[in-house]
């Protein structure tokens, strides 16, 4: 069986190219994908439209309505960081949609991810940089809610910290907040996490993946998670746009590998996102997202096969 896929064609859709969010590297990864054989008919899965319902379990119903009705004030548009559309309404609730899928998919088999996901600036009655409903919160109250789970831990490696989660889930002791950020870097003001990380400057691959061998060694057999909700953001390469860290396309793909091996080897189960990544090369870009998801194909054939 190969390893389960999650997109839909709604992730992307015509956006100012210069705009900083590159709203086309969804579909340029789906393309990278396919192109490389990865990504094919029997292991793709197409989500639905996340409900208001479900969106509300982690937000205020009246900033949901707001939102679906273009109902945001200038402020709360500019804070958004992206143009309102009918088309970015679809989007933005599909890929809730997918993430939710991704996770349900990882319950089943194991190991999932997506080809979006990871909106954790993303709070309860406000979007920020570039998130409007926070997936990973959404899921984490899904799950535990509906029993599925009896405990999450979500394993933030963006390079910004997951502040939207951390608020959203601070009084949720089921869902464990953890986020190896840039200290000095976007959000100035930080939230609280269950456990923060704050990583200086210029860290390079070796540094940084002992934190993780570090962090995944005493964490995992401490909270014994039921799923582990991974955020793979690539915005830790050294050439990113908005990202301060020194990692090399190995490094993140050694990184990828030691959280599913941690987790897997666990038998936890992994839902993994893409989480952000910024560049004007967005190929490149795409390309980078790539390195998780072929990265967890990787483990997910040597599994099969031993």
């Amino acid at each position: 069986m190969d390893l389960p896929l999650v997109y839909h064609t709604d992730y992307s859709f015509d956006f100012p190219h210069k705009h900083r969010f590159p709203m086309d590297k969804f579909v340029r990864l789906h393309d990278h994908l396919r192109d490389t054989g990865l990504l094919h008919d029997n292991n793709l899965h197409s989500p639905e439209i996340c409900s208001r319902d479900i969106l509300s379990l982690a937000h205020d119903p009246d900033y949901v309505r707001r939102f679906h009705d273009n109902q945001l004030d200038s402020a709360a548009l500019r804070r958004m960081g992206l143009p309102w559309s009918d088309a970015l309404v679809r989007r933005t609730s599909r890929a809730v949609g997918g993430s939710l899928l991704t996770a349900e998919l990882a319950l089943q088999q194991g190991l999932a991810c997506h080809l979006a996901g990871g909106t954790h600036h993303a709070h309860y009655d406000f979007a920020s940089g570039f998130c409007i409903f926070n997936d990973l919160a959404i899921i984490s109250r899904y799950l535990l809610a509906s029993g599925k789970v009896q405990r999450v831990l979500i394993f933030d490696c963006d390079v910004h910290q997951g502040d939207g989660t951390a608020r959203i889930l601070e009084n949720d002791p089921d869902a464990i907040t953890v986020s190896l950020h840039c200290e000095n870097n976007f959000p100035a003001r930080k939230a609280q996490s269950d456990w923060d990380i704050p990583l200086p400057r210029q860290l390079d691959d070796a540094g940084y993946l002992k934190i993780v061998d570090d962090v995944l060694g005493y964490l995992l057999p401490l909270y014994q998670p039921d799923l582990v909700l991974y955020d793979a953001g690539v915005d830790v390469h050294r050439d990113d746009a908005l990202g301060y860290l020194n990692l090399s396309d190995q490094g993140i793909a050694q990184r990828d590998r030691r959280v599913i091996d941690h987790c897997l080897g666990r038998d936890i189960p992994v839902c993994a996102v893409i989480g952000g990544g910024y560049s004007a090369d967005r190929d490149a870009l795409a390309r980078r997202h790539g390195i998780l998801h072929h990265s967890a194909a990787q483990i997910w054939q040597q599994r099969a096969l031993g």
